[in-house]
C-alpha cells in the first residue's frame, strides 16, 4: 500500500491537506518531515550517507517482489538548515563581519534557518496551492472589491514583522553591517516566502524614500509601521508606478492626476495597470498636479510622489476600485490588480516634479530585492540539484558518479557564486552609505553596480533554474514536486524592476551623469582587489585573464567614444555584461585569495574567469554596434513582415 509524502520543502503539519483529498499525490510521496541536517558532516554522518548510497543501489538489483516501495525509483531530496549548508555563505560572513557583530548574526541567522525549515516552508507552499482571489459583489450586488488571501500569507507578514525583515536595515543595531544582516535574511527566506519577498521589497523601498525624505511628521506614523516588528503594528507598502501607456518609460506613460484639496490633500484619478500585492496598506504612486486651470505638465519633470493609505479609517478602500487580478504565468502567490483611482486621498511628499528623483530611493532598494530573490532561487535549485544527484540512480550508478552531470551541476555552481558575491558587495557599499561611512568612490561604485547587478543576475536566474530543473528528468516538470513554481517565479525577475534592455541605458545614464567618474572608480576598485590577489599563485591565470578584459574594456571605451551615442547605445547591454563580468570574477579573485580560503574557492574563481569576460570588445571588433548592423537587425526581424510593405 502506497502512502502519501510531501514534497520535501513540506513538513507533515501540511500532510493533513494531502490526506483531505483536496491533492492527489505521486504514489513515490510518503508523509515524512524532512531532514535536518547541515554541511559538515561528521564522520558517522558520512558513513550514513554512504550507506544510504549503497542500500539504493541493492534495492535496484532486487527482484520486484521484494522491494518495499517504488519510491526507490525516485528518491526525492532532502534538504535541511539553509544557512548551515550554505558554505560561501557562511564564509563570506565570517571573512568580512566583525567577530562580536559574527558571534550574534551567526546565531540568528542558525535560529532563523531552523525556523525556515519547520515553519516557514510548509507555509509558502500554501501560498501557492491558496492564491488570492477577487470577490467584486456580495450577495447583494453590492460592490466590495475584496481580494481575499489565504491564513498562510497572512501568516507570512507577521513572521516578517517578528524577524524583523524591515525593521533590521533601519535599527542600525549592527551599524554598516546592518544592511548586510537584513539582506541575508531575506536571501534565506526568499525561496521559502510563498511569493512574500515582492511586498517587503516595497515595504523597504517605501521606508527608505520616507527616511531619505529626513522622516516628516506628517510620514512618522507610516515610517514607524514599516519598520515595526510588532504584528499587530507591520504595514507592508505598494509601489504603484505603471499604467497603460507604459511600463519603465513613466515620463511618458503616467496619465494619473493629482488634484489639490482645500485641506492641502490630494486626490488623485487615474487607472494603475500592474500594482503587486496589491493588498498592502499603503503605497507610494506618481501623477501629475492639476494646476487652477486643470491643465498638467508632460514629462518627468510634471511628475509628483505620492504617499496614500489603500483604506480609509473605517476600513473602506479609499477611492479605489479594483478592476481585476492579473492573470501571471507565475508569482501566483501575491494578488496583482488593475486599479482605478477615483479621488483616492492622497498626501503630496516630495516637491513638486521632483516625483522621479524622490521615488528613485525605492527603485534601488527594490531591484537591490531583486537580485536577492535572483540569487536565492538559484541557490534553492543547486541544493536540491546536488542533493537528489546524490540519491538518483541512473546506468548503474548515482548521478553524482557522472562526469557530465557534476560538470553541469558546477557550472551553475560558478554561476551562482559570482552572483552571491556580486549581491554582498552592494549590500555592503549601502550600508557604508547609509552609516555615512561612504567615500565618493563608494556611492558612485553603488550607483552603477546596481542596474548591472539587477540585470545580470535576472538573466542567470532564468538560464540556471531552467538547466536545474532539467537536472530532474521529467520529475522536474511536474507540478507536484514544486519545482516548477520555482522556474515560474524566477521568470519574472529579468522584468521586474526594468528589463535588461532598459537597465543597461540606465548603466550608460550613470556614466554620462558622473562625466566618466564612474568608470574611472570601476577601473581602479577592480585593479586594486587584482593587486592584494597577485600573489596567489594558483589565481595567477585569474587574474591575468581580468586585467586582459579590463584593458580590452578601456581600448572599447576610448574607441567607442569617437563614434557617438548611437554606438554606445547598441553596445549597452554587451557593456553591462562585461561589467559584471568583471566585477563579479574579481570579486571571486579577492575571496579565492583571503587566508583560509579553499580549494572550491579557488576552482570557482578560475572558472568564472575561463568565460568571455568581455563580450562588448569581441562583438564592437565584429561591428555589431554600426549604423549598418542596426538597420540590418531590423531587417532581419521584420523581413516578410506586413509592416515593411511585403507582397509575399
Amino acid at each position: 500500500m502506497f502512502t502519501c509524502r510531501l514534497p520535501w520543502w513540506r513538513s507533515s503539519a501540511t500532510c493533513k491537506l494531502w490526506q483531505s483529498g483536496r491533492f492527489l499525490p505521486s504514489v513515490w510521496e510518503r508523509c515524512q518531515p524532512p531532514s535536518r541536517k547541515g554541511i559538515n558532516m561528521t564522520a558517522g554522518q558520512g558513513q550514513q550517507v554512504s550507506t544510504q548510497e549503497k542500500q539504493v543501489l541493492e534495492d535496484l538489483e532486487m527482484p520486484l517482489a521484494r522491494r518495499e516501495t517504488e519510491t526507490l525509483f525516485q528518491e526525492q531530496p532532502q534538504t535541511g538548515n539553509e544557512y548551515l549548508e550554505d558554505a560561501l555563505l557562511r564564509s563570506y560572513l565570517k571573512t568580512h563581519l566583525p567577530p562580536k557583530v559574527l558571534e550574534e548574526v551567526n546565531q540568528d541567522l542558525e535560529r532563523f534557518g531552523n525556523r525556515l525549515l519547520t515553519k516557514i516552508k510548509p507555509l509558502g507552499w500554501e501560498c501557492e496551492l491558496n492564491p488570492p482571489v477577487f470577490r467584486q459583489y456580495d450577495a447583494w450586488g453590492q460592490r466590495v472589491d475584496h481580494i481575499a488571501t489565504c491564513s498562510a500569507w497572512r501568516r507570512m507578514k507577521e513572521i516578517a514583522a517578528e524577524e524583523g525583515l524591515i525593521a533590521e536595515a533601519y535599527e542600525r543595531r549592527y551599524s554598516n553591517w546592518s544592511r548586510l544582516h537584513q539582506a541575508v535574511k531575506l536571501y534565506l527566506f526568499s525561496s521559502s516566502s510563498g511569493g512574500f519577498s515582492c511586498p517587503l521589497a516595497m515595504t523597504d523601498g517605501a521606508a527608505k524614500v520616507i527616511e531619505s525624505l529626513g522622516i516628516p511628521g506628517s510620514l512618522k506614523n507610516a515610517f514607524d509601521h514599516l519598520t515595526s516588528r510588532d504584528p499587530r503594528k507591520f504595514w507592508t507598502s505598494g509601489q504603484w508606478m505603471t499604467e497603460r501607456r507604459g511600463g519603465s518609460d513613466v515620463a511618458n506613460g503616467t496619465e494619473t492626476v493629482a488634484r489639490k484639496q482645500p485641506d492641502g490633500t490630494y486626490r488623485l484619478y487615474g487607472f494603475k495597470w500592474f500594482t503587486s500585492a496589491a493588498d498592502s496598506d499603503v503605497t507610494l504612486t506618481l501623477a501629475r498636479v492639476a494646476d487652477a486651470e486643470g491643465q498638467v505638465k508632460q514629462g518627468s519633470s510634471g511628475l509628483s510622489l505620492f504617499f496614500l493609505k489603500v483604506r480609509d479609517e473605517e476600513g473602506k478602500l479609499n477611492g479605489i476600485q479594483v478592476q481585476r487580478l492579473k492573470d501571471k504565468l507565475g508569482t501566483r502567490q501575491m494578488a496583482t490588480a488593475e486599479l482605478w483611482l477615483d479621488g483616492a486621498k492622497a498626501e503630496l511628499i516630495s516637491a513638486e516634479g521632483r516625483g522621479v528623483a524622490s521615488i528613485s530611493s525605492m527603485l534601488n532598494i527594490t531591484r537591490i530585492h531583486n537580485v536577492i530573490c535572483a540569487v536565492a532561487s538559484m541557490r534553492r535549485m543547486i541544493s536540491l540539484s546536488r542533493e537528489y544527484a546524490r540519491r538518483r540512480v541512473a546506468f548503474g550508478k548515482l548521478l553524482k558518479d557522472h562526469p557530465l552531470h557534476m560538470q553541469t551541476i558546477a557550472r551553475m555552481e560558478v554561476q551562482t557564486r559570482g552572483a552571491f558575491l556580486l549581491l554582498m558587495e552592494i549590500v555592503r557599499l549601502l550600508g557604508l552609505v547609509e552609516t555615512n561611512m561612504a567615500s565618493e568612490q563608494d556611492q558612485l561604485l553603488l550607483r552603477l553596480l546596481i542596474p548591472v547587478a539587477k540585470l545580470y543576475t535576472g538573466k542567470q536566474a532564468s538560464a540556471v533554474v531552467i538547466e536545474a530543473m532539467e537536472s530532474f528528468g521529467g520529475q522536474g516538470y511536474m507540478e507536484d514536486t514544486g519545482l516548477p513554481v520555482i522556474v515560474r517565479d524566477a521568470l519574472v525577475l529579468s522584468i521586474w524592476e526594468g528589463t535588461t534592455n532598459i537597465l543597461s541605458l540606465d548603466v550608460l545614464r550613470s556614466l554620462t551623469k558622473s562625466q566618466g567618474q564612474v568608470m574611472a572608480v570601476f577601473f581602479s576598485t577592480v585593479q586594486k582587489k587584482l593587486e592584494l590577489a597577485s600573489s596567489t599563485a594558483k589565481l595567477e591565470p585569474a587574474v591575468k585573464q581580468t586585467r586582459d578584459a579590463i584593458s580590452s574594456l578601456a581600448q572599447f571605451m576610448q574607441a567607442a567614444g569617437s563614434k557617438g551615442a548611437a554606438t554606445m547605445e547598441l553596445a549597452a547591454r554587451d557593456f553591462s555584461y562585461t561589467l559584471a563580468r568583471i566585477y563579479a570574477g574579481t570579486l571571486l579573485i579577492e575571496h579565492a585569495a583571503r587566508p583560509g580560503a579553499s580549494s572550491t574557492d579557488l576552482s570557482a574563481a578560475r572558472r568564472w574567469c575561463n568565460q568571455e569576460l568581455c563580450p562588448v570588445a569581441t562583438e564592437f571588433g565584429k561591428s555589431s554596434y554600426e549604423a549598418e548592423e542596426a538597420l540590418a537587425d531590423s531587417a532581419l526581424v521584420y523581413e516578410g513582415s506586413p509592416a515593411c510593405g511585403s507582397r509575399l
